[in-house]
């Protein structure tokens, strides 16, 4: 739970800060098209969920996990991330854009959580090295 937590907390606060480096840069949440730059933001799960499962693998588990053991760590993990991530959206639609933008960025939190359940499931296939045999 320990490493869920940790890495949650990475994912989430690293999602968090590309909101407002967006901001930052003159990208605003107005209406439904999306920044170029935006789809960077894609490999923030992608590549802290690779180095969550990984760490997980060698330190508590010994070098060896099934897939099914991978997915259920990389679902706590984006789970404590998706909530730290919610919140720091929640902050900047309320406090840094205050408008009434909910509808966009409802449509990019479903789209984060599409990106989160296919990158879990990725990062399982391919780090999972015990298979459980139904013999």
């Amino acid at each position: 739970m320990k490493n869920a937590l940790t890495w949650g907390l990475v994912i989430g606060i690293l999602s968090g800060l590309w909101l407002f480096i967006m901001h930052w840069m003159g990208y605003d949440i107005k209406d439904d098209k999306a920044s170029p730059y935006e789809y960077f933001s894609v490999l923030i799960p992608v590549v802290v969920l690779l180095l969550a499962i990984k760490s997980y693998k060698e330190t508590d588990m010994g070098g060896k996990m099934s897939f099914l053991e991978a997915l259920i760590q990389s679902f706590k993990v984006l789970l404590f991330g998706g909530i730290i991530a919610a919140f720091a959206g929640i902050v900047y639609i309320n406090y840094v854009t205050e408008a009434n933008n909910y509808s966009a960025f409802s449509g990019r939190l479903f789209g984060a959580l599409l990106v989160g359940v296919l990158s879990a499931f990725g990062v399982s296939l391919l780090l999972a090295n015990k298979s459980n045999k139904l013999d």
